[in-house]
């Protein structure tokens, strides 16, 4: 392919702007052009080698088409379920009697370990499938589930072949060693604090972007994740953290002070937490899907908006809370939820997600950007608020059509 062309566009939305019978011009993997048909250049830089008609695609009318959606915060990279322990939390049982009966995150931990590598990818690699066919075309994706040197660094390595293969979403693989002390280092917590600081740079080495660390109550402090974050960051990650905002932990906070690329979650923020994170410029990555499982107050994002803090979408797909992989999905909820507009919805599904991310070359269809395209199932962007699920009919990756 030199030059492809997509015509016929009924509306196009592309990040910052809206036009009618629009067209847009790819050469190889980027875009050079888009806009108005009638504006549509004389000369391209080279031959057409494809034009797509999207008038002709299932009796559109010529549809929508937006930039491929990011999802800024999951937890792909395990194996297993966790379904009875939802089904035991849901009837009322507490915490305490669903780890005594073998749940939470270490039961996700114990079952990993345990799973071949074969069929640990396999598994990964259909997931993420379920992301791009929905029209998510860039994906955070964590590690976390092994809490091992050689696992972490098995994951991150997975991650990067598995992007490379055909049909599957670009990857941000995040190292998320501290998540949860794992059981073999029970009453060694410093050990496994100073063992994660030591995996750090073997973990970007192996190609990760980013390091994640949870901080709440029962997982890590503020003190820990300060010290871990500001390792990954010497190693070259960006930082990024699970920042559940309880006053008495003091995440978002700590987030600020380090210059975390996102807080993420964030139920709980106060009026403090949001100065600061505005003051430093740091994303706050919201997750509506797991909040709905949560018994905490979701994120304020209206105030958040209001303060100037830039907001990114996230599914928190993860084994044992939310199961969610369409974006799609996340946007409707996101209106529903936190009571944002469309617009302001599907902006952080695709330039809140590259701010969270860090990346500057997704996230709208303007010259020079990567060519990440999707056509909706609709002729408005208002249908993500009807239809909790928009149906994503044609994704293309670099300019290249993804194969369902």
């Amino acid at each position: 392919m030199t030059v492809r062309l997509l015509t016929n566009i009924g509306r196009l939305w592309t990040g910052t702007d809206v036009c009618s019978n629009a067209a847009v011009l790819i050469h190889e993997d980027r875009i050079v052009w888009a806009g108005p048909a009638s504006d549509l250049p004389q000369r391209v830089p080279g031959v057409i080698d494809d034009i797509v008609d999207v008038d002709h695609v299932e009796n559109l009318g010529g549809g929508l088409v937006t930039p491929g959606l990011i999802d800024a915060h999951s937890h792909p990279v395990y194996a297993g379920n966790r379904w009875a322990e939802l089904a035991m939390r849901t009837s009322g049982s507490s915490h305490s009697a669903i780890t005594a009966a073998g749940g939470g995150v270490n039961s996700t931990v114990t079952v990993t370990r345990g799973t071949d590598p074969w069929t640990l990818c396999n598994g990964v690699r259909e997931r993420l499938r379920q992301w791009i066919l929905a029209g998510t075309t860039t994906v955070e994706a964590k590690t976390g589930y092994h809490l091992t040197r050689d696992g972490e660094l098995a994951d991150i390595r997975m991650l990067r072949s598995l992007e490379g293969e055909p049909s599957m979403p670009r990857i941000h693989a995040t190292f998320l060693a501290a998540h949860i002390l794992p059981p073999e280092f029970f009453g060694r917590r410093r050990d496994y604090i100073e063992a994660v600081r030591l995996w750090a740079g073997d973990a970007a080495v192996a190609g990760a972007d980013s390091i994640d660390v949870y901080c709440d109550e029962g997982h890590f402090s503020a003190e820990e994740a300060r010290a871990l974050l500001l390792t990954g960051k010497r190693a070259g990650l960006k930082a990024r953290m699970h920042a559940c905002a309880n006053e008495r932990v003091g995440a978002a906070q700590v987030a600020a002070e380090v210059g975390c690329a996102s807080a993420d979650l964030l139920t709980q923020a106060n009026d403090d937490d949001i100065k600061a994170l505005a003051h430093a410029g740091v994303t706050a990555t919201v997750c509506p899907g797991s909040a709905l499982n949560s018994s905490r107050a979701p994120a304020p994002v209206r105030q958040m908006i209001d303060r100037g803090v830039t907001v990114a979408l996230g599914t928190d797909h993860n084994p044992g809370q939310c199961g969610i992989t369409s974006m799609p999905l996340v946007i409707g909820l996101s209106v529903a939820m936190f009571g944002l507009s469309v617009t302001e919805a599907l902006r952080a599904a695709t330039l809140g997600g590259a701010a969270a991310l860090r990346v500057g070359d997704r996230g709208s269809l303007a010259p020079g950007m990567l060519a990440d395209i999707v056509l909706w199932d609709a002729d408005h962007e208002g249908a993500f608020a009807w239809a909790f699920g928009l149906r994503a009919l044609r994704i293309w990756r670099g300019g290249v059509p993804v194969q369902p």
